[in-house]
């Protein structure tokens, strides 16, 4: 498993019942997670006096209720800077465990030693972006949400990286693809975090299971002559880390060598020293 242990600013503290209590900064969360099957006592002092709950609904969804939390604050990863905010579906604008692979990325762009050129397909927040940014490549940006793209400029600015070469743009990832195709347009690094279900501008249909694959094969055709890497990510459960694999292995490997390696990733806890699975994610490297 990959984990993400380098966290000072993150914890998850205790997971237990089918949620999980999580330190963002200083402030203490409880969120469900699909993952904590598990029935252990709540022993540490947060599970009493969190500042916000996150409490799921039988029907579906669910709501927040807030103690003592602010509209938004910030954490550190390193020299990275995020503005977080509780949003819809239980989400603070941020997943910690993906940390992981900001530090693959950014190790593989400052090795290659030249200009790197990397594209972002469903990139949230930015925390790819910007970590590939940090690390010295010149960024396209792509999420279809024109909030998700304002937050990570926003997330660039604190980060002081809002004059790095990063190209903004809101536009459905797959159109966007397409149409680099057509312009000749290529890329040293791709990465990819898709989700798991999904609808176009127009009504399409997203669904990962389905799509994954021609994206993949697309997305290959935007690979330049001399790649670093590949990568993709998802929270789909029934797409083990070795589908991953097989997708780079047929589209990526079979054309440019280098090595495919695929796992889960994941997060420490602190109470229990074990690691809590948070999805999981392909790597295709030179």
């Amino acid at each position: 498993m990959w984990i993400a242990d380098k966290w000072k600013d993150y914890e998850v503290i205790d997971c237990s019942k089918g949620e999980k209590l999580e330190r963002w900064g200083e402030q203490v969360l409880i969120r469900p997670d699909p993952q904590v099957i598990w029935d252990t006592k709540k022993a540490a002092p947060g599970w009493r006096k969190p500042d916000a709950h996150y409490h799921r609904s039988a029907k579906g969804g669910g709501e927040w209720e807030f103690f003592d939390l602010p509209e938004q604050w910030s954490i550190r990863y390193q020299t990275l800077t995020f503005q977080l905010k509780p949003f819809s579906f239980k989400h603070t604008g941020l997943f910690p465990e993906q940390a992981v692979n900001w530090d693959w990325c950014g190790q593989k762009i400052r090795e290659v030693g030249r200009p790197v050129k990397v594209l972002n397909l469903f990139a949230y927040t930015g925390g790819a972006t910007l970590a590939a940014a940090r690390a010295g490549a010149a960024v396209t940006h792509v999420d279809a949400s024109k909030g998700m793209v304002g937050w990570a400029k926003e997330n660039a600015k604190a980060s002081g990286l809002e004059n790095a070469p990063i190209r903004w743009l809101v536009d459905d990832c797959v159109k966007f693809v397409e149409r680099e195709i057509r312009r000749g347009n290529h890329y040293d690094g791709i990465i990819m975090d898709p989700p798991s279900y999904g609808r176009g501008p127009k009504g399409e249909i997203w669904k990962i299971e389905d799509c994954i694959h021609p994206l993949v094969k697309l997305c290959a055709k935007l690979l330049s002559d001399d790649p670093v890497f590949f990568l993709i990510n998802s929270y789909t459960t029934g797409l083990a880390p070795s589908v991953l694999s097989y997708m780079l292995g047929l589209e990526v490997r079979q054309r440019y060598h280098g090595r495919v390696s695929a796992d889960e990733v994941g997060l420490p806890v602190t109470s229990t020293g074990l690691v809590l699975p948070c999805g999981a994610s392909g790597r295709w490297e030179r």
